[in-house]
């Protein structure tokens, strides 16, 4: 057997194996959707957070994908130096469904007053997010324990 036979043959061996441990696992993939989500609202970009929501997007309150899209620049507009503090406290995955559960605290400036606007120093806000995978991304379709009166 060639040499050139012998490297090919350890390459299509390696790779499979080096691709299994490289590709994100689903776990993964959901933190860092909620961890760029997070920095998409402190940088207050509206296409960042949206690129994270489904356009199938509906919940109890009866907000969509289009209304939130509307009232972000108005949120972002009443609302300076945002920072957002969160705990994933749990990720449960079904085939192409999850939910993640999260404790977030939102700090932000309204004029002159700065505060939590979602939870507080004590309490955080828990929510529970439903997710899609939509090819190899994950995307919101549905949050539970949104407060709105941020």
């Amino acid at each position: 057997m060639s040499r050139k036979s012998i490297i090919f043959l350890v390459l299509l061996i390696l790779a499979p194996v080096v691709i299994y441990f490289l590709w994100p696992s689903d776990e993964s993939r959901i933190r860092k959707l909620f961890r760029g989500g997070a920095k998409a609202i402190e940088q207050e970009k509206i296409e960042g957070v949206m690129a994270r929501v489904s356009f199938n997007y509906t919940d109890e309150y009866g907000l969509t994908y289009l209304y939130i899209k509307e009232g972000m620049p108005r949120a972002f507009q009443r609302m300076d130096g945002i920072k957002v503090e969160y705990e994933i406290t749990g990720i449960d995955i079904k085939d192409t469904s999850a939910t993640a559960e999260l404790d977030l605290r939102v700090i932000a400036s309204q004029g002159t007053d700065t505060g939590y606007v979602i939870g507080d120093a004590a309490k955080p806000q828990h929510m529970k997010f439903t997710l899609d995978k939509e090819r190899t991304t994950w995307l919101v379709i549905r949050t539970e324990g949104l407060p709105l009166n941020f």
